[in-house]
């Protein structure tokens, strides 16, 4: 997808604690997710998305400022107009009457255009500040009908970084687990789908469960764990682009929660065939393998800090607690002290926050701690919180939990200001990983 005329720059619940709730709760699934917004911030911005205009014949192949105008409003920061509240609708390349826009309520105004163009179409758009009466950004962008709704998702990340100064996430993917079935006659499958849940597709399809997906930074490749084999796990690499897979370990017991590291060379994972459950680092490209941990406790669940500090879940203290140790070795050191249980790590992207299940006397919820200042804060209330993962721009979490006895997906923002239901349409999901922006 091509991008051009820019005249504004852009400034597990894992291996010991999770697996056997993952089995029980899992139901029938369906392709489709729907997102709820749950919790908004109290003031949030109106801006109005005028209908783009459309240059060809019959309709429009996808109507991309309802897609913009449904990013943005469930990312809980924005009002988007209903369209018969509009007093206009200009096309691209118009001048907007900005006292019109402010007396209707408007602080940003986005319009667009859409026209065929060879194979493809070229998709305009311009965002204005109505308050400022200026221009805020414009691109054209040269699509074809498989990358459209990117393009769209493109739109609304756009007006998310212009607006709020952060960049957005909705041109990204998670990866989730659903089953179909239940008893023997179950299908698990590894499904991505786009940020919004549309655009869902299947990776693997098996009559054995599957869990912990894990990205890599390319964005291409996706690690996990898979039970097709009745004698013995395994943890598989699958390119996405490629559609090939390969596995990368079964030794005899535990194969399980691998991680990449940062720099996308190597994987730490858990196994247990010389006694313990010990975290190891496997180098992808030479195969070999080397123990990190060794302690009698169960060591757990590693996830990387950066390319030279892993953090992971030991019960060495007597209860699940979070301990960081060097990438090449040596004394682990403890990391949470807040309550008996703190487990599953995850790292925001820019390795400054650890979010993670905690356990208190209302049951399990997502927990955040800021690495430097020692901040410690529950983001969730719910019962049974867990498997979280951040979004690439490090604003919001997502994570598994269950409502009247189905598994679905909750969002929330670091703050816990902003929070998001996710479903399937029917039946449970499991295990979600977000994927990292696309290089």
């Amino acid at each position: 997808m091509e991008k051009r005329r820019k005249t504004h720059q852009i400034t597990t619940n894992g291996l010991l604690f999770g697996v056997l709730c993952f089995l029980l709760s899992m139901g029938n699934a369906n392709a489709l997710i729907e997102i709820e917004i749950t919790e908004g911030v109290e003031s949030t911005i109106p801006i109005a998305i005028v209908p783009f205009g459309w240059e060809g014949s019959g309709e429009a192949p996808v109507d991309v400022a309802q897609i913009v105008a449904d990013d943005l409003h469930r990312s809980g920061y924005f009002d988007p107009f209903n369209r018969e509240d509009l007093v206009a609708r200009p096309v691209s390349g118009a001048v907007p009457n900005y006292a019109n826009w402010r007396v209707s309520g408007a602080d940003f105004l986005l319009i667009g255009a859409m026209r065929p163009a060879g194979a493809g179409y070229n998709v305009d758009f311009q965002l204005f500040d109505v308050i400022q009466q200026k221009i805020m950004s414009a691109f054209t962008f040269k699509v074809t009908d498989q990358t459209l709704r990117s393009a769209s998702h493109q739109i609304a990340d756009e007006v998310f970084e212009e607006v709020l100064g952060l960049p957005g996430a909705f041109n990204t993917q998670i990866a989730f687990v659903s089953v179909e079935g239940s008893g023997k006659d179950r299908i698990y499958r590894l499904q991505l789908a786009d940020a919004d849940g549309q655009n869902e597709q299947s990776m693997l399809t098996s009559p054995r469960p599957i869990i912990s997906p894990a990205w890599a930074p390319d964005g291409v490749r996706i690690a996990y764990v898979s039970f097709e084999n009745r004698r013995r796990s395994a943890i598989y690499v699958q390119d996405r682009q490629r559609g090939s897979r390969q596995k990368v370990l079964s030794q005899e017991g535990i194969n399980g929660a691998p991680s990449w590291s940062p720099d996308g060379t190597r994987l730490a994972v858990v196994l247990s065939y010389e006694g313990n459950p010990e975290v190891y680092i496997l180098d992808i490209a030479s195969g070999q393998r080397r123990r990190l941990t060794k302690n009698e406790a169960i060591d757990t669940e590693p996830v990387w800090l950066d390319n030279d500090t892993l953090v992971f879940t030991s019960d060495r203290s007597g209860g699940p607690q979070l301990y960081k140790v060097a990438s090449r070795g040596g004394r682990a050191e403890r990391v949470t002290f807040e309550g008996q249980y703190n487990a599953s790590a995850a790292v925001s992207p820019d390795a400054s926050t650890l979010a993670f299940v905690h356990r208190s006397g209302d049951g399990y919820q997502i927990a955040t701690l800021d690495i430097q200042s020692g901040l410690f804060q529950t983001v969730t209330n719910g019962t049974l919180d867990e498997s979280p993962t951040f979004a690439p721009n490090g604003q919001m979490i997502m994570f598994a939990t269950e409502t009247e006895g189905l598994g679905r997906l909750g969002a929330v923002s670091i703050d816990g200001s902003v929070a998001q239901s996710l479903s399937l349409s029917s039946g449970s999901v499991r295990e979600p990983a977000w994927s990292p922006f696309s290089k």
